[in-house]
């Protein structure tokens, strides 16, 4: 392959800069149901419990603590269940505006420095579908989609010209339900991942030089080549 060393040269490129990224775990306050929000949860179109209660409903098909399981997972506002990489708009995800704007923030850095950092707050909503699986497998219930929402402040470089791009990178949702004689009653806990980017769209002049294609690498060949073996030139022919 055949290199042309080519000028370098400035140019003006139009981009998206990040002046701040970070990570965040959110573990989102825990929903609860009992008595009759339970009952609402669980409609009769989805769970077909004729009038009965939903823990009365199980006791009657037979699903006793070890007879069934319960997952979580996340879903549109609909019911229909989405995945989180695919379809990221079905979670909600944006900045919640301050009346007077983002609040500076005097920040002192481990250094002894102080910086000034700005406050944003961020807003993130969806919903999960809860779903009784029997032993066998089947889903003998299935909930309406719950809503949960959570707000997180961070402290970011986020000045007046920068906007919020986030999205969830982990989701993870447990749901837990508890029968007895006395107590009835659905607990839903969510844990996500958000990471939080603050851009601005930005033209800058960088050193470059334009990209050229490269050869092609051909298929190597299936007809055999005839190789000599080595020699051994230290002692023939040596003289």
């Amino acid at each position: 392959m055949t290199h042309h060393k080519e000028r370098k040269e400035k140019v003006c490129i139009k981009t998206r800069k990040v002046y701040d990224w970070v990570t965040r775990q959110v573990d989102v306050p825990l929903r609860s149901f009992s008595n009759g929000d339970l009952e609402a949860i669980f409609p009769e179109s989805k769970c077909p419990r004729q009038g009965q209660t939903v823990c009365d409903f199980f006791a009657s098909n037979g699903l006793s603590a070890g007879d069934f399981s319960i997952r979580c997972f996340l879903t549109d506002d609909e019911g229909n269940r989405i995945d989180r990489t695919v379809d990221n708009n079905a979670l909600i995800c944006q900045e919640i505006l301050q009346p007077n704007g983002r609040q500076p923030v005097h920040v002192t850095l481990p250094s002894g420095d102080t910086v000034t950092l700005q406050k944003v707050k961020v807003l993130v909503k969806g919903h999960v579908v809860v779903q009784v699986v029997n032993a066998n497998g089947h889903v003998v219930c299935e909930s309406s989609p719950i809503p949960f929402a959570t707000a997180q402040t961070f402290i970011l470089c986020a000045p007046e010209g920068t906007t919020l791009d986030c999205h969830i990178s982990f989701f993870e949702c447990d749901a837990s339900l508890i029968c007895t004689d006395n107590f009835s009653q659905l607990d839903v806990s969510i844990t996500l991942c958000l990471e939080v980017q603050m851009e601005a769209e930005v033209k800058l002049e960088v050193e470059a030089r334009y990209c050229q294609p490269r050869e092609e690498i051909l298929e190597a060949t299936l007809c055999p080549t005839d190789k000599f073996p080595p020699q051994c030139p230290e002692v023939f022919p040596a003289h």
